[in-house]
């Protein structure tokens, strides 16, 4: 837990804080913890040891938050997830946005290619020559599109025969890197600017996974060669492409990986964003505790039995590989579980447990999501608690009427 919550008193005290600051709101709803999100924004500046830290927009989906995180000092820039995105945030003033996906947003690009002040302020990051053209028969304007490379980090044992990553960027080799930025240059109306590689085996993957001690200590020492042997290829692959074109910058790392990332001179700015509201998923490092700091709450409407309460929704199951850990779950009152047999469900939600006793009918019962962004993909606010005290409402992108994916 970082210092600013050395004072806090525990589950308790905040869930009474939660349910006496939104009292008058009816569920379901979503908050933030301002004291929490700004504790865990600190904390990210201090974990990346004076490099600028760029915000990952999918992790938060909120442009008053993302401006509220933009205005601590060592945030710098955001790093978007679709080309529409980037270009509604670029419009909105964001002057530093780096597309971190491949698009194929011909539409996008048409406008992208057409505007001078889109142009400066957005960076599309591109893994194929193939991705070039695609921008090349989509433009109708004259304008540079400043391009990112993304370098493929997976750890590639046996030969290759083993590949521990996430299926990204094609391009492993720095060599070939090299050659793709060659490719960039060589194009007109082009300009390479920066490089970016993003280790999700490292910042993506709990190292500390309760009773699991066993798998836990496997993850670590694979991680440790994972970083051992990106930072070297990475190194090398920053030398190559530099003596192709000059780069404005060199982006690593994610939420579970900043300092590490951070400590490689060959990089210069991190990335992160699930840290800021500290989903559940991010619960089981060594080396870093953020606080939750969003939460959602739905209304408790029937009382089934005796140690059984159902909430009204909250099936809100987080993307990736499906399976117990992809599944919200209640975090206030504690001593709540979900039913195996019906989990977290569409327009209902059983939950199970001693404190289910002392719930009543319209009570809150307050959840975490397994991810981070995506809990903004449900609500159109979330509701900003400061203390005791509902402070203000920030809406998210589906609030102001965006939904990019």
């Amino acid at each position: 837990m970082t210092p600013a919550f050395a004072h806090a008193t525990g589950p308790f005290a905040d869930r009474a804080r939660y349910d006496r600051a939104t009292a008058h709101l009816d569920a379901p709803l979503a908050v933030v913890d301002l004291r929490a999100f700004d504790a865990n924004a600190a904390d990210l500046v201090r974990r990346a040891g004076g490099k600028p830290v760029r915000v990952a927009t999918k992790s938060v989906r909120s442009r008053a938050l993302l401006e509220r995180v933009l205005g601590h000092g060592g945030f710098a820039g955001v790093m978007t997830h679709t080309l529409a995105e980037s270009l509604w945030l670029a419009r909105s003033g964001f002057d530093d946005v780096l597309l971190a996906y491949p698009s194929a947003d011909r539409a996008g690009f048409a406008e992208l290619s057409s505007d001078a002040r889109l142009a400066r302020a957005v960076t599309v990051t591109v893994d194929d020559p193939v991705q070039l053209s695609l921008i090349d028969r989509a433009r109708t304007g004259r304008q540079q599109i400043r391009i990112c490379l993304e370098l493929d980090t997976s750890l590639r044992l046996l030969g290759g025969r083993v590949r521990v990553g996430a299926l990204r960027s094609p391009v492993h080799d720095p060599a070939r890197l090299a050659a793709l930025a060659r490719s960039v240059v060589r194009r007109p109306g082009f300009r390479l600017v920066g490089l970016m590689a993003y280790e999700a085996h490292v910042a993506g993957v709990a190292d500390a996974v309760a009773g699991r001690p066993l798998y836990s200590r496997a993850v670590r020492i694979l991680q440790g060669a994972a970083r051992r042997e990106l930072a070297t290829r990475r190194a090398e692959a920053v030398r190559a492409v530099r003596e192709v074109a000059e780069l404005e910058f060199v982006n690593g790392g994610g939420t579970g990986s900043v300092q590490h990332t951070a400590a490689e001179a060959a990089v210069t700015e991190v990335a992160a964003g699930s840290g800021l509201f500290a989903p559940r998923l991010f619960d089981h490092y060594t080396s870093f505790r953020p606080h939750p700091a969003a939460l959602f709450a739905l209304p408790v409407v029937r009382r089934p039995g005796v140690g059984v309460v159902t909430v009204l929704g909250g099936g809100y199951p987080a993307s990736g590989a499906a399976g117990p850990d992809r599944l919200p779950v209640p975090y206030l009152p504690e001593g709540l579980r979900l039913t195996r047999r019906e989990g977290a469900g569409e327009v209902q939600t059983p939950l199970l447990g001693h404190a289910a006793d002392d719930l009543l009918v319209g009570d809150k019962v307050w959840f975490r999501h397994a991810k981070a962004g995506e809990l903004s993909e449900r609500f159109a606010a979330l509701h900003l608690i400061e203390g005791e005290e509902v402070v203000g409402t920030a809406p998210t992108y589906r609030g102001e009427g965006r939904t990019f994916l």
